[in-house]
């Protein structure tokens, strides 16, 4: 088993680094393409056209273990992505634009996701998962930003030093903060012990903050100013860091919510220093990001099914992409219009907030193991998540365009000084 756990990683490596080579050379992250070969390599496709390679080469039996190598890498991820969040910065009237943009990007979805839900829960949800529990994950799963893509879309395009830029990536990382304490809280209130175990679970969570930023917090912090001065840890010291990190995902996992929301709680206690992000980023993020990220949208890809793709599938998935495009579209672009911003800046900025990734893979995933979503709902949603993201490119390339071509518009509008007197 060692050794076709081996050959499944090579395999899934290769369709990752392929797809994300060609989704590149179209103008497009390379996450993309990694999140496109997962549903290629999964039952609906790979499966589907060959089903007897695709059953020797990964049987049920042996997913198991790429599921917990999957699971490792998320851990990683988003650890790295708490030690990269940052308050929002400048001005009290930026940080208030970016809390503008982040409530209203939120709000709008959940709001439509809930007009939506009565349409959705008869055909898509799990039997015995009630109606509220299923329309509330729905819309925080509509809700959510992809903050690493963001980013990596906001650098591609070099404008994380612009206004729409760092607007968009502040109003992402509140939002996104948000979504993960309304994450855990539902799958808290779902976990089945009722409310009797949502207490236990939010009594162990509220431990487990004061534990974090109570204690370990200025213990990493002595630490770190001791052994890591220069921002680059040692072997002991990283060793360290990811032992509190595994401790604190393990506690989370033990209190029923995921080992993600742990990892996330530890990143995010370390100091804000740039110098320990980039060396965290050279050891931790690369292996997570180019190793163990691809196995994770493979196995989320064996996680789809072909039964979602009927008449009725269809129109759900028009349905749910209408809500999430339309909601982030005119929630992110209201935002950034009360704040001030011209339309098509906040066009951009809708855009933007639109570009979903992986961290809603991460919040399938989640729901998919507390049992809130079944297969065909999780398939629908890694669909949306693929063509929102896909969508931000496109859509920033087209406002770029006519405020182009506007710009030369009104120069040739301009009359021309006829010269001296």
């Amino acid at each position: 088993m060692t050794g076709l756990l081996l050959f499944q990683i090579a395999i899934v490596l290769v369709a990752a680094r392929a797809c994300g080579v060609l989704l590149a050379r179209l103008g497009q992250p390379p996450v993309i393409g990694e999140m496109a070969a997962g549903i290629l390599l999964g039952p609906v496709v790979f499966g589907a056209a060959m089903p007897e390679l695709h059953a020797a080469l990964f049987p049920a039996a042996s997913l198991p273990g790429l599921s917990a190598l999957a699971t490792l890498g998320l851990v990683l991820f988003m650890f790295v992505i708490g030690v990269e969040m940052r308050a929002p910065e400048g001005a009290r009237a930026q940080v208030l634009a970016a809390a503008r943009v982040a409530g209203l990007s939120a709000l709008l979805p959940f709001l439509l996701a809930l007009a939506a839900a009565p349409l959705l829960h008869g055909m898509l949800a799990p039997e015995g998962v009630a109606f509220w529990p299923f329309a509330l994950y729905l819309g925080v799963a509509l809700s959510v930003t992809a903050f690493p893509v963001l980013a990596r879309i906001l650098k591609d395009r070099r404008m994380q030093h612009t206004a729409v830029g760092r607007l968009a990536l502040s109003a992402a990382a509140l939002l996104d903060v948000g979504a993960w304490i309304a994450l855990a809280l539902l799958v808290a209130l779902t976990g089945g012990d009722g409310y009797a175990g949502l207490a236990r679970t939010l009594a162990g969570l509220a431990l487990l903050l004061v534990l974090v930023f109570g204690l370990l917090k200025p213990l990493f912090a002595a630490m770190l100013r001791r052994h890591a001065s220069d921002g680059r840890p040692s072997g002991t010291v990283l060793a360290a860091l990811l032992v509190g990190l595994f401790a604190c995902a393990a506690a989370t996992e033990w209190l029923q919510l995921h080992a993600v929301f742990g990892a996330f709680l530890f990143g995010a206690c370390l100091p804000r220093d740039d110098r320990l992000m980039h060396a965290l980023v050279e050891r931790i993020e690369h292996l997570a990001l180019v190793l163990l990220m691809p196995l994770f949208f493979a196995v989320a890809g064996m996680g789809t099914t072909a039964d979602a793709f009927t008449a009725t599938g269809a129109g759900a998935l028009l349905l749910i992409l209408g809500v999430a495009v339309l909601g982030k579209l005119a929630g992110g672009g209201l935002g950034a219009r009360l704040s001030g911003y011209p339309l098509r800046d906040s066009l951009a900025v809708g855009s933007l907030m639109n570009a979903r990734g992986m961290i809603e893979l991460i919040v399938m995933k989640v729901g998919l193991d507390a049992g809130l979503i079944g297969p065909e709902l999780f398939t629908l949603l890694l669909l949306v998540a693929l063509c929102t993201t896909l969508m931000t490119g496109p859509l920033l390339a087209l406002l770029a365009r006519r405020d182009a071509r506007a710009g030369v518009e009104a120069a040739a509008a301009t009359p021309q000084d006829g010269g001296g007197t």
